[in-house]
């Protein structure tokens, strides 16, 4: 079949239950790569993960993260956990419960699809998040101004006030 695009597979993934040994490779294989750079002198990035709702749920979730984080010599400020709105919104108390534990090892928490989901804006106080990600169907028409860059414009000031990373 060739390249399959996420879209395509990470619903199966997670139906199949399949997410979570899929997700705890990514977790390895993107730190091992980080690790890689970081022997070669790269110093400069952070890795941005995302997560599905079935691994942030799971309770060895945070164990596994540390777990990795420790095997590569790396700390939590060189990660990036990104997370839909949707994600969240499933079971905000667990989620906040995982949040903090994440941003306790240092972990950077971003909002993936931002504008896309449910859109509370209370649970951008409630949670440790660093940095929101505006959609990509917000920007993609903003030359032409109109509405999204509107939407654009108030996302970005929004953040700005938050002391956001856009």
């Amino acid at each position: 079949l060739g390249m399959i695009s996420p879209t395509d597979f990470i619903s199966v993934a997670e139906e199949t239950g399949l997410i979570l040994p899929l997700g705890e490779w990514v977790l390895r294989k993107a730190c091992s790569v980080l690790r890689s750079w970081r022997d070669s002198g790269i110093n400069d990035v952070r890795m941005a993960i995302n997560l599905s709702s079935m691994q942030i749920e799971h309770k060895s979730f945070i164990g596994l993260v540390h777990e990795v984080l420790r095997e590569n010599n790396l700390c939590g400020h060189d990660l990036e956990m990104e997370i839909t709105e949707n994600l969240i919104m499933q079971d905000m108390e667990n989620s906040i419960k995982k949040l903090m534990q994440l941003n306790d090892l240092g972990v950077q928490i971003a909002i993936d699809d931002f504008g896309t989901g449910y859109s509370s804006l209370s649970y951008l106080q409630k949670l440790p998040i660093h940095t929101l990600k505006i959609d990509r169907s917000f920007v993609k028409e903003i030359e032409r101004g109109g509405d999204d860059a509107c939407i654009v414009d108030a996302v970005i000031a929004m953040a700005s006030g938050l002391k956001l990373n856009l």
